[in-house]
């Protein structure tokens, strides 16, 4: 579905975007992972890819750094000549009631997970507006759809992450580009990981589906949208909850 394009992931070394770049290889696209950290973990990813016959770099980066996004952007284009799919992943959670949040962690929340998307997204910009297509991915959260208590930050972030997919979505449209946002749930990742025994039980028990959901329920979205069966969907915030929001 998507063989002989180039998807940019971000945050690709672990969960979601794992996932994602492994699906996403898997049908075809050559990979430039996004990771910061963690070089082993990003470096075993790179070579799970390269088993799939395609190409694969990873790029160490801060997203939330405007100047070293706009360096990394330059290197991967660099390196793949263009760039086909943008994947918005990389995220962080800091959860606590309001009263008891500390403001340099409700700003590295919101610094990563939407001002780093709207720095790749503006550097790539004019690599997509020249090719004329294009298509955005960002990587939401029900939270952003509806609240959660004690995800004031974590919320806010994604909620705003939402409000950036639709207005990317109106001002690229013209151009042939897309952009989407795929809004998971209770999602089993390292980011979940903490929630357990009981609490995770009464979670559980309010999904509809009665199950947490997998990194895969996420990518196969991803590899969808990103393919040319979802070239006419655009502005679209899609749930991936097992009914939470229902």
């Amino acid at each position: 579905m998507l063989k002989g394009k180039t998807a940019l992931i971000t945050g690709a070394s672990r969960g979601i975007g794992r996932q994602i770049a492994i699906d996403m290889a898997q049908s075809g696209a050559n990979i430039a992972l996004n990771y910061i950290g963690n070089p082993n973990e990003a470096e075993a990813l790179r070579q799970i890819i390269l088993e799939e016959n395609v190409s694969c770099a990873i790029y160490e980066c801060d997203v939330s750094d405007y100047n070293a996004s706009k360096k990394m952007i330059d290197d991967v284009l660099n390196d793949f000549s263009n760039v086909d799919i943008l994947v918005n992943n990389a995220g962080i959670a800091r959860d606590n009631p309001i009263l008891r949040i500390k403001e340099k962690d409700y700003n590295d929340v919101m610094d990563i997970n939407l001002k780093g998307s709207f720095n790749i997204i503006k550097h790539l910009y004019p690599s997509f507006m020249k090719r004329r297509s294009g298509t955005i991915i960002n990587i939401a959260s029900v939270c952003g759809l509806r609240g959660w208590q004690w995800q004031a930050s974590y919320a806010a972030s994604k909620g705003g992450l939402i409000a950036l997919t639709k207005t990317v979505a109106k001002e690229l449209a013209g151009r042939g580009i897309t952009c989407n946002a795929i809004a998971p749930g209770l999602i089993e990742t390292d980011m979940t990981a903490s929630l357990t025994g009981d609490k995770k039980k009464d979670f559980i028990a309010s999904i509809p589906l009665m199950r947490a959901g997998q990194p895969s329920d996420v990518s196969k979205l991803a590899v969808f949208l990103a393919s040319d069966l979802a070239s006419y969907i655009t502005g679209e915030v899609i749930k991936v909850d097992g009914g939470l929001c229902i």
